[in-house]
């Protein structure tokens, strides 16, 4: 019922998947283009942030095997960029490094400080370009830091695209080789991508959708092809939420890291937002007593698609989800209000004990815990 709702409010399609005491579950409702077709519960979609767990993983793995140390300077492994020494690696995965956010910032007034063309028209006419990691810095540096390294914390994606460098850096194969090599593969993760500048998702997937008004009218974007190279290492893997929930699930058993460092992942800094931390890469979520407690994983959002990956503190409970945006004016709020209240009962609905959706985010607003909540309507990796 809470899907069928969001599927009224503005989401295209949706795909849920569910791992609690009563076993496992999927589920799918909506369209899979806007002309019908149903929605995959096996689809593969864009993922958006949930890509940085992947990249942290692969860089403590590196830590561990000691060609990376944590609190060392960032300029040591990556000087032509002149980054100010005070920025250790631990500061780029925790986002405490004061760096602009190279996708756009907001300023106090609630404006957005733009960094590269992500909306409306210019977006449009930029949706197939090419964007190299280290131009993506550069136009990031060419900003004011935000604030001194270390003092804060500020959620900005110039910090995982230079992680991506910086794996580059020590092991000299690009970051989208060393996550197949050192994940995809031995996991077995055949559903998972990393595209680099191809725009296509391929096998079954759902289209989400782009909309925005232009010069009186309202032009909708399918982005189901896009060049995601604007997101690169913050945010551009696609995936399934099966594949989503065997890489989640080997993380916390100690499959991937050993367990010093996945202590380090899950150390969490609070963020601003209620009852919200960040670790390394890693969301931490208390949604209270009656929802399951405490969560970790990572939301994410790209133009048209929104995800969440979520898995209770002590195991017993997963959900992956995954939402393609329908065409309505991200410039809208009254929808938006509705978008967002319709997303927290579904995720309400798989997590808290609620016998039916309550369109009032009566259990917490779920959907705007996570810093990638606002992604759907100004995508931000």
């Amino acid at each position: 019922a809470a899907m069928a709702e969001l599927t009224r409010s503005g989401a295209a399609g949706v795909q849920v998947r569910i791992h609690d005491e009563h076993g496992a579950w999927t589920g799918a409702a909506g369209v899979r283009e806007l002309h019908g077709g149903k929605v995959p519960t096996n689809g593969r979609f864009r993922v958006g942030s949930i890509t940085k767990m992947f990249v942290s993983t692969v860089v403590l793995q590196l830590v561990d095997e000691g060609k990376v140390v944590l609190d060392d300077p960032v300029d040591d492994y990556l000087p032509e960029f002149g980054l100010d020494r005070r920025i250790t690696v631990r500061m780029i995965l925790q986002h405490t490094s004061g760096l602009f956010n190279h996708t756009g910032e907001p300023n106090p007034d609630g404006t957005i400080e733009a960094g590269v063309p992500l909306y409306g028209w210019d977006f449009e006419r930029n949706r197939f370009r090419t964007y190299q990691p280290e131009d993506l810095v550069e136009l990031a540096l060419a900003k004011p830091a935000r604030f001194e390294p270390g003092t804060a914390w500020r959620y900005s994606n110039t910090n995982y695209v230079l992680a991506g460098l910086l794996i580059e850096r020590v092991t000299g194969t690009s970051y989208a080789t060393q996550v197949r090599h050192r994940i995809l593969a031995p996991l077995r993760l055949h559903e998972t991508v990393v595209p680099g500048t191809r725009t296509g998702i391929p096998g079954p997937h759902a289209h989400g959708y782009y909309a925005y008004q232009h010069q009186g009218r309202l032009r909708v974007l399918d982005m189901s092809r896009v060049n995601p190279s604007w997101a690169g290492a913050a945010g551009e893997i696609i995936s399934t939420t099966r594949d989503l929930d065997r890489f989640v699930t080997a993380l916390f058993d100690g499959e991937l890291l050993p367990a010093d460092l996945l202590a380090e992942m899950r150390d969490a800094m609070p963020t601003g937002s209620p009852n919200a931390a960040y670790g390394l890469g890693l969301e931490v979520l208390d949604i209270g007593a009656e929802c399951g407690g405490v969560y970790e994983g990572h939301s994410g959002g790209m133009h048209g698609y929104t995800s969440f990956l979520l898995r209770s503190a002590d195991g017993e409970r997963r959900l992956e989800v995954s939402v393609t945006v329908g065409p309505f004016d991200n410039d809208d709020l009254v929808l938006a209000q509705r978008y967002f209240a319709a997303l927290n009962d579904v995720l309400a609905a798989a997590l808290c004990d609620v016998e039916e959706p309550t369109g009032r985010t009566a259990h917490r607003p779920l959907a705007e815990r996570a810093p990638h909540a606002a992604a759907v309507m100004r995508p931000a990796a």
